[in-house]
């Protein structure tokens, strides 16, 4: 099917037509494992029409230390809690008009079929600005055990206290290295934020200007496509000693030359794709301009940080906007400041920012 005209438009061959358009950096990101499928998660939003926040369970850990098994201690039993995790489902959605007069004026070329090629591309642009917002949030978020979070899941190299201690070490008294993100910095902050779960990191998103900074110490290779003409082209990913690089050009810049670098774990985010009751659909208006076509493509998702829940404290309506996801009162560690559940261990979590110069 080679045009998607209002008359013929069939939802499903659509639907199928735009999975089978490459999905580059959703792949990425599923290959490397940050995305973990949930069976509560796909459960609690299986039915298209049901709700748009869920609540998860979680099970308590054993904890406390073992009594003396001496014929006189009492075994004194201790009740394991259970925690409970929110999560949100985002929903997005845009719609493109084509007019009939551009397609006759430029010699019958289909300007529809080129929207439906671009609708992959666009809607992982917009789900990368999701991502990029909840990060954002949660590290905005506030509590006990959440500001933990937060402070041991950060590394500032750009702080006056790093900068001092590596300009002792480099017993220099200035250094031009100080402040940037290199391989050593990555690690430092991956056992800062992980203890001994060095290896959890799979994943990295940076700025294009950190990206620059590491290509020219040589520890990036990109990624190559190759597309159905044959023709080969680097993408916006690469790799860093055996991770996953998706370079992003804005977003991450906290302006004064401080760049924001997120490093991503396996299983970062419980993740399901709940779909939509249509998603897509066109749309015929023979009267506006001579006649033209819209597009109309809706989609939602959920994406839940592992360990941290969504509390739905500022939100206006069923779907939380970018601004509300990057909001820190609408997250919050799993069991924090709760007496009847267990925080969870920040360190199971597979989270991890680095600030620096570039």
């Amino acid at each position: 099917m080679n045009k998607f005209n209002y008359t013929t438009f069939n939802p499903t061959a659509f639907g199928a037509y735009v999975d089978r358009l490459p999905k580059l950096t959703e792949n990425e990101i599923i290959k490397s494992g940050v995305f973990k499928s949930n069976s509560q998660l796909k459960k609690a939003f299986s039915n298209q029409s049901g709700s748009g926040y869920a609540i998860l369970p979680y099970y308590g850990n054993l904890s406390g230390d073992a009594l003396n098994y001496d014929g006189k201690t009492n075994l004194d039993a201790k009740k394991i809690m259970t925690s409970e995790q929110g999560v949100i489902v985002v929903g997005r959605a845009n719609a493109w008009t084509e007019d009939d007069f551009s397609e006759d004026i430029c010699s019958g070329v289909d300007f529809m079929t080129n929207v439906a090629k671009q609708v992959n591309e666009y809607f992982e642009e917009v789900d990368q600005k999701t991502i990029l917002s909840i990060l954002d949030g949660i590290f905005k978020m506030s509590g006990t055990e959440s500001d933990n979070f937060v402070e041991q899941h950060t590394l500032d190299l750009t702080s006056s206290l790093f900068s001092l201690e590596n300009s002792k070490k480099s017993q220099k008294s200035i250094d031009s290295n100080v402040g940037f993100l290199d391989a050593t910095s990555i690690n430092t902050a991956i056992q800062k934020a992980c203890g001994k779960n060095k290896n959890a990191i799979s994943f990295v998103i940076m700025h294009s200007t950190v990206a620059t900074n590491l290509e020219n110490l040589n520890l990036l290779n990109y990624l190559k496509y190759t597309d159905s003409n044959g023709i080969q082209r680097d993408l916006t990913i690469a790799s860093l000693n055996g991770k996953t690089v998706l370079i992003v050009d804005d977003g991450l810049f906290d302006g004064v030359d401080k760049y924001t670098t997120y490093l991503l774990g396996k299983g970062a985010f419980l993740y399901e794709n709940v779909g939509t009751k249509v998603p897509f659909e066109m749309q015929r208006d023979p009267k506006t301009n001579g006649g033209q076509t819209t597009l109309f493509v809706r989609q939602r998702k959920c994406f839940a940080p592992f360990g941290i829940s969504y509390t739905k404290s500022n939100q206006e309506s069923f779907s939380p906007t970018n601004e509300e996801l990057k909001d820190g009162s609408n997250w919050k560690l799993i069991g924090d400041d709760n007496p009847n559940s267990e925080p969870i261990n920040h360190k199971t979590i597979p989270i991890v920012r680095i600030i620096s110069k570039g």
